[in-house]
């Protein structure tokens, strides 16, 4: 008699027609995508409908995620994720809208949308899974990748300033700012869970070297070195201040969750603004829209 086929917990959040993954082996986009579907799955116990849930991705590596999960889902222009989740969110107060995109998507073309959203305070979740590379293009420098480290477009080594993603979001004003790396599974699960229930702009940055184009250009192994290097190097501080938490080529990770504060979300600044304005003639616009 043959034991019973069980199925992965993961697979009623997840288009299993569309597997297997782009993604290449060792990649730790992957893996974040299994820590969001285990936090669903967490959250759906406690009364989180999925019907309420929106994905919404850029384009590169990281921007495929929003295909592959089975809810609603965006795949938008490159560095235009932010925009298109704030004004979906805005149409639909009710949704919790999370933006799954790269470091090149988020903090390159888009490293705009993603400073006035979160000076805004946009009730958005996004997730940066950040591979410090454009791993579908080619491996150019991005924002994000380290002081020597070799890319296509900078043969002798990267030479700008890195960005610190966690402070530069910090200082542009959102509520909830996170750091992890792929082999972090359980932290980032739970993470993803506590911003999953909060308002306001939040933002998980997510360490995820890409094995193919950064790993093997820098001769640093395969996957696995980097999940054993990720073991080694990384120091949890969570509280720690944003502008103690820069990162340096192949030095200590300071991973944690930095920033946990409460203010005041778009929607709810701008219809305090219009009460102001309006007085009693005002209607919110997040009062139901009558169905016909």
């Amino acid at each position: 008699m043959s034991a019973p086929v069980r199925e992965n917990p993961v697979n009623k959040y997840l288009r299993t027609e569309r597997m297997p993954s782009i993604w290449c082996p060792g990649c730790g986009i992957g893996t974040t995508v299994n820590c969001f579907a285990r936090a669903l799955d967490e959250l759906q116990e406690s009364g989180f409908s999925l019907d309420k849930l929106a994905v919404v991705s850029g384009i590169g590596c990281t921007g495929r995620v929003a295909g592959y999960m089975k809810v609603d889902s965006f795949h938008t222009t490159h560095g235009r994720a932010i925009p298109f989740a704030t004004g979906l969110q805005l149409a639909n107060p009710e949704l919790k809208v999370v933006v799954y995109s790269g470091d090149g998507d988020l903090s390159a073309i888009g490293g705009n949308h993603l400073i006035h959203a979160a000076r805004r305070n946009a009730n958005l979740l996004v997730v940066c899974v950040n591979n410090f590379t454009y791993g579908m293009t080619g491996g150019q420098v991005t924002p994000t990748t380290f002081k020597p480290a070799i890319a296509s477009t900078t043969p002798y080594g990267a030479f700008e300033q890195t960005f610190n993603q966690p402070d530069l979001v910090a200082s542009a004003g959102g509520v909830f700012v996170a750091r992890w790396t792929a082999y972090h599974v359980r932290q980032i699960a739970k993470t993803m869970g506590e911003a999953l229930n909060k308002k306001g702009f939040r933002f998980i940055e997510i360490l995820a070297p890409c094995p193919t184009l950064y790993l093997r250009r820098n001769k640093l192994g395969e996957g696995l070195d980097e999940m054993k290097y990720y073991q080694e190097k990384s120091v949890i501080r969570n509280g720690a201040s944003t502008k103690d938490v820069g990162l340096d080529y192949r030095k200590e990770l300071v991973v944690g969750k930095f920033v946990d504060i409460e203010r005041q979300p778009l929607e709810e600044a701008m219809e305090a603004r219009m009460r102001e304005v309006l007085g009693s003639k005002f209607v919110p616009y997040t009062t139901p829209v009558a169905k016909v």
